[in-house]
């Protein structure tokens, strides 16, 4: 027996999915912008301090990194709790995982174009009389940037790709939405193709504004 396509139900419960992608927008956003501080703040730390300062730094990016984002998501949202007594919502829960998730491999990325600024812009600095934090703000972070930003645009985009994984703790986003309509219709086929197509639109969108981003940036220099 063939399988036939049928849209319609999709289309009667588009508001599921387009509804779950803006919260997978501001999911990604609030979780970008906390991991970038918590990255930024990290990377300089480690640049600038002792070996004991640096293994703690390296232990946080090594266990975030090789422990799959979907267990920390169950630890966080189901774990915390249980030892602590403190109570959250999933969509918060699943911000302060990916918070913390992000900001490991953002302080990889932000160490690493600190450490390619030449070392020449810092000694022309301090000749001119700048103070260390004068060095860091006017020279080497603007410098810094430049060097990342194709790094962090690929960053980005991969974040916001794994918002999908709050579905397993039942916040609305995109990929939730598509199950439930999933569950509801049991047109599997149709919903994951609209799915896939929104996720591929957005990210494109995403990835082409940063692009933009990384040419002014390029052309300023």
């Amino acid at each position: 027996m063939g399988y036939a396509l049928n849209f319609n139900l999709i289309w009667r419960h588009f508001d599921k999915l387009w509804g779950g992608l803006l919260l997978s927008l501001e999911l990604a956003v609030i979780s970008i912008a906390i991991g970038t501080v918590i990255g930024l703040a990290l990377a300089v730390w480690y640049v600038s301090a002792g070996r004991v300062v640096r293994a703690i730094i390296a232990a946080y990016v090594e266990f975030i990194r090789n422990v799959p984002l979907i267990l920390l998501v169950y630890l966080v949202f189901y774990g915390v709790p249980t030892v602590v007594d403190l109570a959250y919502s999933a969509p918060t829960s699943f911000v302060l995982t990916l918070s913390v998730y992000s900001g490991a491999y953002l302080v990889e990325v932000f160490r690493s174009g600190l450490e390619a600024v030449p070392r020449g812009q810092l000694d022309a600095g301090r000749a001119i009389g700048l103070t260390p934090w004068q060095r860091l703000v006017h020279v080497r972070l603007p410098t810094m940037l430049r060097i990342t930003l194709p790094a962090l645009s690929n960053t980005f985009i991969s974040l916001f790709k794994d918002t999908s994984i709050a579905s397993v703790i039942s916040v609305p986003e995109l990929t939730f939405g598509a199950q439930w309509i999933n569950f509801n219709t049991f047109r599997i086929v149709e919903v994951y193709l609209v799915t896939t197509a929104m996720y591929l639109v957005t990210g494109y969108i995403l990835l082409f504004g940063l692009r933009l981003v990384e040419r002014r940036f390029r052309a300023a220099r």
